[in-house]
């Protein structure tokens, strides 16, 4: 793949992390904020555009697991 697909993954796991973050600010959720932030940072680090998307699948599901 090349460097376009991983921005936009990128962007799109942003986005996502900018609802989940949103969320959990106005509702006093750390769950979901903490999902954010997270869905903020990670695509810096990654490398790999298939872990890219795991780990970003991953993150978009714990705030249905981990309810608090």
């Amino acid at each position: 793949m090349d460097e376009g697909t991983q921005l936009l993954w990128s962007v799109i796991f942003g986005g996502i992390g900018i609802g989940y973050f949103s969320y959990g600010k106005k509702q006093k959720a750390a769950i979901p904020l903490f999902t954010g932030i997270a869905l903020f940072i990670f695509p810096y680090f990654t490398t790999n555009l298939y872990v890219m998307i795991f780990v970003g699948l991953t993150l978009m599901v714990i705030p249905y697991f981990i309810k608090r």
